[in-house]
């Protein structure tokens, strides 16, 4: 007699994902005790077990409810007795950046990408479902954002990869139980005081209601085409920036790739600029951009800028001016917009002031992104 339907379906699941990474890596899995993570931990250890991985355990203590170094060292005693190895617990301090929820996010993000080069894992497997996705397209929706936004969580992100992102909540729980694992319930994850809280106790069953079932399913499927077509612009823009810098004069220009912090890689989702959701696609390379005869500043062209489609141009003028020092966390699209008229509405305006003290500058036939001038002084 095989396994439970549920826990088969995680096993698979985590199968899936150790195909793609070498045989005797060392793969962590980041499990907060819940019922999600812990289904997770529980078919990392099984089937690293048999595919010739190495597979450990490592739970953040965020510190914010009491008792929560007491409930950390139990699930590190879990861990443990799942064959993980190493299993442990990672204290951190929460700041307040972003709200309560973003600064926990990064604290916890943070702890794992340390955890990850310590140990030298070479993935770290996280236990986001198909609800998980629905919810975060909806918070999407509210603050107003992109594709990019909108497409949700990647199933792979540099190190991360999110194996449970297909299957709904309410069967990796019946996984969890049928492994004989004990979850803790988060009480935040019920705490109305928090927007994703709020969304899965009452916005999505709301519309399961008035819409008929199905609805995280749906959210979760128009992310993943929202996460295609975001890719293919990013590519173009990529090639845009390329054609729109200056050749031979891009020694020593901002690397896009570095100052972007490229999404979908390494610290893709534990640092503030590269929250789960932002960004683009991978920046382009080196020779992308062209700088000023002072080096000082990134130069691209007007006229290549004003045949791209406008959601090609955006994504240019936003990757330029991450490069020159915008923090991509406050660059918002009122910033974009604005620099956007220097190209599709010029009518003398000299500059565009964007946060981190960088101006965006309009000059003949040239765009530049570089200090303000004010940072001179």
């Amino acid at each position: 007699m095989g396994p439970d339907p549920a826990v088969a379906a995680v096993r698979l699941a985590v199968r899936g994902v150790l195909r793609e990474i070498d045989a005797g890596d060392l793969v962590l899995v980041a499990c907060s005790g819940g019922a999600d993570s812990l289904a997770l931990a529980g078919a990392l250890a099984f089937e690293a077990a048999r595919s010739g991985h190495r597979a450990g355990g490592v739970t953040v203590d965020h510190g914010l409810q009491d008792g929560s170094a007491e409930r950390a060292a139990e699930v590190v005693r879990t861990m443990a007795g799942l064959g993980l190895e190493p299993a442990e617990a990672v204290h951190v301090t929460v700041g307040t950046s972003g709200g309560p929820e973003a600064a926990a996010r990064d604290a916890r993000y943070a702890a794992l990408a340390d955890a990850a080069a310590r140990h030298r894992a070479t993935a770290v497997l996280l236990g986001h479902t198909r609800d998980d996705q629905a919810e975060t397209v909806l918070l999407g929706l509210a603050r107003g954002s992109g594709a990019r936004s909108l497409a949700g969580m990647a199933k792979a992100a540099g190190p991360y990869r999110r194996p449970l992102l297909d299957l709904d909540r309410d069967l990796v729980r019946r996984a969890c139980l049928a492994m004989g694992l004990d979850p803790w319930e988060d009480p935040h994850n019920g705490d109305p005081a928090f927007a994703r809280s709020r969304i899965r106790r009452n916005l999505l069953p709301l519309l399961e209601k008035e819409l008929g079932p199905g609805m995280a399913a749906a959210l979760a499927r128009t992310a993943r085409m929202l996460r295609d077509d975001a890719d293919a612009l990013d590519a173009w823009a990529e090639r845009a920036l390329q054609e729109a810098g200056k050749p031979g004069e891009a020694e020593g220009a901002p690397d896009v790739r570095e100052a972007e912090g490229a999404p979908d890689v390494g610290k893709a989702e534990g640092t503030t600029a590269l929250r789960e959701a932002e960004g683009g696609g991978d920046g382009p390379g080196r020779a992308a951009l062209g700088t000023s005869a002072e080096g000082r500043e990134t130069v691209l062209a007007v006229e290549v800028l004003a045949g791209l489609p406008r959601a090609v141009r955006t994504r240019v003028l936003r990757r330029a001016a991450i490069a020159a020092g915008s923090p991509p966390g406050t660059l918002a699209a009122v910033h974009v917009d604005a620099v956007d008229a220097l190209v599709t509405a010029w009518r003398g305006q000299s500059h565009v002031d964007l946060p981190g003290r960088v101006q965006a500058r309009r000059r003949y036939e040239r765009l530049l992104f570089g200090p303000s001038e004010s940072s001179d002084k």
